[in-house]
């Protein structure tokens, strides 16, 4: 029985030290990739754009203000890509991030010729970008419009109240910090914020009224935040056709007089590190050599950027966001 006891024992000890030893190759990697990823693609943003080619840039996500990206796409103004394909999969964002991306294209735009590609979504913010083109195209089943703007908060007086605490607070004027979730919304706070909202509505429908061509009575019929399929969207003058990059290179030929037969190649706007392909898989690696497998898993199907992005909204919003499903 003692011999049994100690093999067992050193069994254990084994497996211990080669846990170990797996934890640490891992990190290795990680480090190794990460530096090689540092010296083959220096800031990581704004890489890639062929003479002679079409760049590819791809918007995806949340849309939030972000300097390196209008850094990046001022890169693209001034590289020598021929035209611009911009594929849209993102249910908006902040307001401002929305504009600030707007602007950037329209520059973009004013240098080389753009066209829009709607993947899967381009909705509320989303559709602010869209509209930077000239010519909008998406697939039947792309969903695009959510045209408004929300001001959202929590508000926690209930439950402060059940868990007996109470927020004081001193402050230099009644509407300073208001509405802060610790008490219930006052009338004036309420109407300082409904007419943020509508501020905002209103330049976001001008904004769309003036880039689709649209009068007062077609303005009317999708302004209402709902989304509209691509089939629907064509009608109402959301989008001005149906397809895919393969139209869109169509169109730039014959309407942009873009020479026929150059190769479309991606313009990198990768937003951050943690997002990168190679980091995910990384990363999931150690975390499946540490056993935390089920966490592994939900970074390799999010990424770490995009799953901290959704708490780090803040100011006014122009997003779509469905509700969950249990």
């Amino acid at each position: 029985m003692s011999l049994d006891s100690d093999i067992i024992v050193d069994r254990r000890r084994i497996r211990r030290k080669l846990t170990f030893w797996r934890v640490m190759a891992a990190l290795i990697a990680i480090a190794a990739i990460a530096g090689f990823a540092l010296i083959a693609t220096p800031g990581a943003r704004g890489t890639f754009a062929a003479a002679g080619s079409i760049a590819r840039v791809q918007i995806d996500g949340l849309i939030r203000s972000d300097s390196d990206r209008t850094q990046a796409l001022e890169r693209l103004e001034n590289s020598q890509a021929a035209a611009v394909i911009v594929h849209i999969n993102s249910p908006g964002g902040t307001t401002a991030g929305s504009e600030q991306l707007y602007d950037s294209l329209v520059r973009l735009k004013a240098k080389k010729p753009l066209v829009v590609v709607v993947e899967g979504l381009a909705a509320s913010g989303g559709y602010i970008t869209a509209i930077a083109s000239d010519h909008i195209i998406a697939q039947q089943s792309s969903l695009v419009g959510s045209i408004g703007v929300l001001f959202q908060y929590p508000n926690v007086t209930e439950l402060l109240k059940t868990i007996g605490v109470k927020v004081e607070e001193v402050k230099s004027s009644p509407l300073k910090a208001a509405p802060n979730g610790f008490e219930p919304t006052s009338p004036e706070a309420r109407a300082a914020l409904d007419a943020l909202v509508k501020d905002s509505y209103a330049w976001f429908k001008g904004l769309v009224k003036e880039r689709r061509g649209m009068d007062d009575t077609q303005l009317e019929k999708v302004a209402d935040g709902r989304v509209f399929t691509g089939r629907q969207a064509i009608d109402l003058k959301l989008i001005d056709q149906i397809g895919d990059e393969k139209t869109a290179v169509t169109w730039l030929v014959e309407q942009k007089g873009v020479k026929k037969g150059l190769s479309v190649r991606d313009y990198k706007l990768q937003s951050r590190f943690g997002d990168l392909p190679f980091l995910k898989t990384a990363a999931a690696v150690t975390l499946e050599a540490l056993g935390l497998g089920s966490i592994a898993h939900q970074i390799g199907q999010t990424g770490v950027a995009q799953a901290v992005d959704r708490f780090g909204m803040d100011g006014m919003l122009a997003l779509w966001q469905p509700a969950a499903s249990n």
